[in-house]
This record gives C-alpha cells, structure tokens and sequence, in this order.
C-alpha cells in the first residue's frame, strides 16, 4: 500500500480527527508492555480490537483508527518505519516491550517479524503449536527497520504480528489473542 503521507504530522495537517481517523491511548503505568494497532478501525479491519483483547487490563494500548468507511481509508495508512505519532513514541520510549498488530494480504496466515527475534519465535511456535500456519522468516512482513514503530521501545526492539483477513473476525479473535497474550506474559517473565 503507498502511503500518501509521510509522517504522523502530515496527516493530521489533511485529515480530521473525529471524522477522518481517531487515536485512542491507555496507559498503565505498572506494565512494560505496550500494544499497537497503527492501522485499526476501518483502515486494517480487526486489528484494534485484535490489539485490545492482547493488551487486555494489563498492558498499554495505542490505537490509531481510521473512520472512514466504504475502502476510503488507504490514505490514512502510515507504513510503520513513518508511523511517528509523538504520543505513541513517548508511550513506547518507557515500555521494554512492544506489539504491533496488523493486517495483510493471504489466506489463514501469521506472519511474524520485527528486531526481537526470541519473542518472535517463541510466538510463532505457539501459533504453530495450536495448529494456525505462521512464520517468523522468509515471509514480506519482516518488520526490521530500526525506525518501524514496533522497535521504538526502550530496548530497540519488538515484534511485529501480521494477520490475514480470514483470522481478523469475531470468531477468532479469542484464541489468537489468548495465544498472543500468554506468549507476551511468559516472556517477560524470562526477562
């Protein structure tokens, strides 16, 4: 997708806020984690509510919505090494560990990436394990760039979770969240 801004201040200079696109943040001071859905609402459908059942009432959320409906979102999509929205850089400078959740082209796939590279395959393995077909290499989604809004936290380093349409409905939310989520709490206990 050609991003038709190249910055977060760019876009909000053109779009609106409340009628174009929203940003919802939550803060949790206790966690030192932080969850991401940069392209939510109606712009990746499914990854905010994706990413508000993995950060559930522990973590930090960020969320930035578009509200535009009927496909007139693409120009609110900010590819993640430009997303720099300074609330949700500040939020994540103070977390060791970030989550971006998307959306992306294919069938019945996860495709992991980002700079931490042993929360990624910790990840992939339990989506595997419970019978989803994911891969954490050799896939377009890498999520590598140093400046990609999933390695902006205080270690430089995060993962980034990319989901097929098919796996962004109500009926599957549940579970891959769960699977997120226990992969997320069983890592920062080995931190």
């Amino acid at each position: 997708m050609l991003d038709r801004y190249t910055s977060f201040a760019e876009l909000i200079r053109h779009e609106r806020h409340g009628s174009d696109y929203r940003t919802h943040v939550l803060e949790r001071p206790a966690s030192a984690v932080l969850v991401i859905a940069p392209h939510g609402g109606t712009i990746e459908s499914g990854t905010s509510e994706l990413a508000l059942a993995i950060a559930g009432a522990d973590h930090n959320l960020y969320l930035f919505e578009g509200l535009r409906s009927g496909g007139r979102t693409s120009g609110l999509h900010l590819t993640s090494h430009r997303f720099d929205d300074p609330d949700c850089l500040r939020l994540a400078s103070r977390c060791s560990v970030v989550l971006t959740v998307h959306g992306c082209t294919g069938e019945s796939s996860i495709f992991v990436g980002g700079l931490d590279r042993s929360l990624a395959a910790l990840m992939t393995g339990r989506f595997i394990r419970a019978g989803y077909q994911a891969a954490d290499h050799g896939h377009g989604y890498p999520g590598r760039h140093p400046e990609n809004v999933c390695n902006r936290g205080s270690r430089g380093r995060g993962v980034q979770l990319e989901f097929t349409a098919d796996l962004r409905t109500p009926g599957s939310l549940g579970p891959l969240a769960r699977l997120a989520r226990k992969a997320l709490d069983d890592y920062i206990l080995s931190l």
